[in-house]
């Protein structure tokens, strides 16, 4: 396996269009384990107190749409 150290000297090396088709990949890849890090946070009840926030503000008349 590469070191962290390996890969940024490769990546120092790729063409202008393989740089960018590898920043997309690292995008999606992010965004991929973002969001199942929010589905088993909200799945195991860590997200619960932004419901309850939310049912709040609305209750006080303090709740703003979102964008």
């Amino acid at each position: 396996m590469s070191t962290v150290q390996e890969i940024e000297k490769a990546i120092e090396h790729l063409p202008a269009d393989e740089f960018f088709k590898l920043g997309e990949w690292f995008d999606d890849q992010r965004e991929r384990l973002w969001d199942e890090r929010i589905a088993r946070d909200a799945q195991s009840g860590r997200l619960d107190f932004l419901i309850k926030e939310a049912r709040a503000a609305r209750k006080s008349g303090t709740l703003r749409p979102f964008p």
